[in-house]
């Protein structure tokens, strides 16, 4: 998070620097850098290191163990998937932007300690299956409060809708499956956020964006911190392409009426991505 804060002071400041020294020869009161369009199609491949903890009890009774599941059940920290992304520009300022990515995993494991997930005990030396499932969509609205024909710097508000489900099965010696259990969630988190990017060149730019944000909504206790830093090259009019590193980081607490649940997770690693553009750039404003 450091470094991000940094990237982003850095970039503001060399704003700041060039927005002292206008050409005053050129109109650039409604130029936005080449980047921005009308509407943008992304889609990618996400490659995350995955950190997962988390700890499943009995209301009023058995508290769970807080569970590695990269240690304690085997999962590989590293699994690709996709990625996909939509984006408005309303105005020149503005845009609207819609995110949606999805990660399933799952390990067959023998267990080096005594597990407790919700009213079950899985011992030592047991074999279990076991999975982590999430679904991700992020809607959020941004304003560019700097807005020149190289760079842009803005805010943004929005939500992370996260769904997840998790379980684990112990493997008979028949092959079947007995003492199945399993526990889902689903958490509209709210965040607030920075973003902003600087065009190099006519092809060449920078783009990075931040959020955060931790609250009580029900019997969801939820905090995330999301970022994206990608650097990205125009091919061809319309297509673009971009890598990047991008994370995303929750913890969520989560009361049923027969279990309550702790959830502390994070995706984080890089990502290639397309995007395709269209739609009149004539900004009004």
């Amino acid at each position: 998070m450091k470094v991000l804060t940094s990237a982003f002071v850095l970039l503001l400041l060399f704003t700041n620097t060039k927005a002292q020294n206008p050409d005053s020869s050129v109109s650039t009161k409604k130029i936005a850098p080449w980047f921005v369009e009308r509407f943008k199609v992304s889609a990618g491949f996400f490659l995350p290191i995955n950190n997962t903890n988390i700890q499943v009890g009995i209301n009023g009774g058995a508290h769970g163990t807080d569970i590695d599941f990269e240690t304690d059940l085997g999962f590989v920290k590293n699994l690709g998937t996709f990625l996909a992304n939509f984006q408005w520009r309303i105005s020149r300022r503005s845009r609207l932007s819609v995110s949606y990515y999805k990660i399933d995993r799952s390990s067959t494991h023998t267990l080096a300690r005594d597990l407790v997930f919700k009213e079950d005990t899985f011992h030592v030396n047991a074999s279990v299956n076991s999975f982590f499932n999430t679904s991700i969509y992020q809607i959020s609205y941004g304003y560019a409060i700097v807005s020149k024909p190289k760079y842009e710097v803005g805010l943004m508000i929005g939500t992370h809708l996260v769904g997840g489900k998790t379980g684990i099965a112990l493997n008979t010696t028949a092959g079947g499956l007995q003492k199945n259990s399993d526990f889902g969630f689903t958490a509209p988190l709210p965040d607030l956020g920075i973003w902003g990017g600087y065009a190099f060149t006519n092809r060449f730019a920078v783009n990075l964006e931040a959020d955060y944000l931790s609250l009580t909504f029900g019997d969801v206790t939820g905090s995330i911190f999301a970022y994206n830093l990608a650097f990205t090259y125009r091919v061809i009019d319309m297509l673009d392409l971009s890598l990047g590193f991008t994370g995303l980081n929750c913890k969520v607490d989560i009361v049923k009426e027969h279990a309550d649940g702790h959830f502390k997770w994070g995706y984080n690693g890089p990502a290639f991505i397309a995007t395709y553009s269209f739609g009149n750039r004539s900004w009004g404003h």
